[in-house]
């Protein structure tokens, strides 16, 4: 009886299957005659074509910017009856070296208003390979790591990008120590000056009461001041002193 049941189950799962495949897929020329528009009318998709399977629209060509890429399949996105995209275009604009990608790119976030400028509490780097982009370190809230991730979107020469960014825990407890880790280093007669540059400050990662300092400074001795400081702060369960002496 068992077995009976189990078998009409399978079947019936089949069939759902099966018929929702049809659903979708009767709408097929619909949705490709409707991709075919999208990218006749943008210039930066001339190079891209699409086809169209059970309402799956498969994205190849080529674009100049990583971008343009993302652009394209939001766009494909948005349309009537698309149930998914998968996105094979190929980012084939100017060729730029790593070192000199890494360079902009570092220089380009450094300066970032909307999330890493004036902001000793986020801390980005970058590693760049063949083109590939990997962004790694911890932000206070998504905004930061947002505005990266358009960022180097835009920048001609990248490839396709990697999100290894971790956006801290929201933390009362955190909070308060942040202003009191600041407080400790930037009121110091010696690390005051770190505190009127904003695109390279020291930066101070807390998380879940665990400190960790990043940056460079421009002396070992203003490294360890730096970490007395720090550890002198009550309340944090611990402090790393990761700063680089430039």
């Amino acid at each position: 009886m068992k077995k009976q049941i189990l078998a009409v189950t399978a079947a019936l799962l089949v069939l759902l299957s099966m018929t929702a495949m049809a659903a979708t897929g009767r709408y097929d020329q619909q949705i490709q005659q409707a991709v075919s528009q999208k990218i006749h009318n943008a210039k930066q998709l001339q190079s891209v074509s699409a086809s169209v399977e059970d309402g799956i629209v498969t994205l190849t060509g080529t674009v100049g910017r990583y971008q343009d890429k993302l652009d394209a399949a939001k766009k494909i996105k948005k349309l009537a009856n698309v149930s998914g995209v998968r996105n094979d275009i190929v980012v084939a604009g100017e060729a730029v070296s790593d070192g000199q990608l890494q360079q902009k790119l570092a220089r380009k976030l450094a300066y970032d208003r909307v999330g890493h400028y004036d902001n000793a509490f986020n801390y980005l780097a970058l590693g760049v390979k063949d083109g590939v982009v990997t962004l790694n370190g911890d932000t206070v809230n998504d905004i930061a790591i947002d505005s990266a991730l358009a960022i180097v979107a835009r920048t001609p020469g990248v490839k396709d990008v990697v999100n290894e960014v971790n956006v801290l825990p929201a933390s009362l407890f955190d909070d308060s120590l942040r202003v009191r880790m600041a407080r400790a280093i930037y009121r110091d007669s010696v690390l005051g000056r770190y505190a009127s540059d904003p695109v390279d400050p020291i930066r101070i990662v807390v998380d879940n009461g665990h400190v960790t300092l990043y940056g460079s400074v421009q002396s070992t001795m203003d490294k360890t001041i730096a970490g007395m400081r720090a550890g002198a702060v009550p309340g944090a369960f611990s402090v790393e002193n990761k700063l680089v002496v430039n």
